[in-house]
């Protein structure tokens, strides 16, 4: 593909434009923005990752990772905002996410420590649990709000912090992981995924595409499982004072 054919796809952007002016959705400086942001960011990263590659230096792809986290940080604390030190919170979810995942692909010699596996599948599993996280906060502090007299009713009562969250806690797991499991109950029947798609279009064979999807697949199964619980029993000890008090959360 070249840069003028590229040029070409702009129509894809031009489309929703159209449908939010005619609509009065108000969508348009939002689209445009997205888009440009995509663009830079895109190109740009598509530079700095031929560099590294190109380099194979050990410390370049540490130095990829920690950003990929830090970045993943910033963005996903703020939908737990009041939730006391949930920034060192989700960036140790995403640390331990990280190295439990690679760990296994290293360890047994699933994929070879380069940078060009190490980098790509690392994006994709701190891209899923950055994801996930939000999708377990927005959840988490909603239930929180929804039921806080019940948990107000269980600490009077005698019950711990753990035993009056403990339902919350439970269903914001659940809801966070089910978009990734019914997602992967449908691929290759409803949806093609992207890394298959693209190794295809790039004249890999077929079922070599395949074997490395389901490496991602099940990969990310365990993204889903592993973010969820660990930040939710990072975040449940600090809704409470030393009282155990119920802290005011606003979702």
């Amino acid at each position: 593909m070249t840069y003028l054919t590229l040029s070409i796809t702009l129509i894809f952007v031009l489309i929703p434009l159209v449908l939010s002016k005619t609509l009065h959705l108000g969508l348009e400086k939002d689209t445009i923005i997205a888009t440009v942001r995509s663009i830079i960011q895109l190109l740009a990263v598509g530079y700095v990752l031929k560099f590294v590659f190109d380099s194979e230096n050990m410390l370049y792809i540490f130095l990829m990772v920690g950003l990929m986290i830090f970045a993943a940080t910033m963005n996903t604390r703020k939908k737990g905002k009041s939730i006391k030190g949930i920034t060192w919170k989700v960036a140790a979810t995403l640390i331990f996410v990280e190295v439990l995942t690679q760990s296994i692909l290293l360890g047994f010699q699933i994929i070879p420590f380069s940078a060009q596996y190490v980098i790509s599948i690392s994006g994709m599993v701190i891209g899923n649990s950055m994801v996930l996280s939000i999708l377990f906060l927005n959840r988490f502090t909603a239930e929180i709000e929804a039921h806080q007299e019940e948990t107000e009713l269980i600490l009077s009562l005698g019950g711990t912090p753990k035993q009056a969250i403990h339902q919350q806690l439970i269903s914001a797991i659940k809801a966070s992981m089910i978009p990734t499991i019914e997602s992967q109950k449908t691929m290759g029947l409803v949806q093609l995924p992207g890394m298959m798609s693209g190794q295809i279009i790039a004249g890999a064979d077929p079922m070599q595409a395949v074997q490395f999807q389901l490496l991602i697949v099940f990969l990310l199964l365990t993204t889903a499982a592993v973010t969820s619980v660990c930040l939710g029993f990072l975040s449940y000890p600090s809704l409470f004072n030393q009282r155990m008090q119920l802290l005011k959360i606003e979702s």
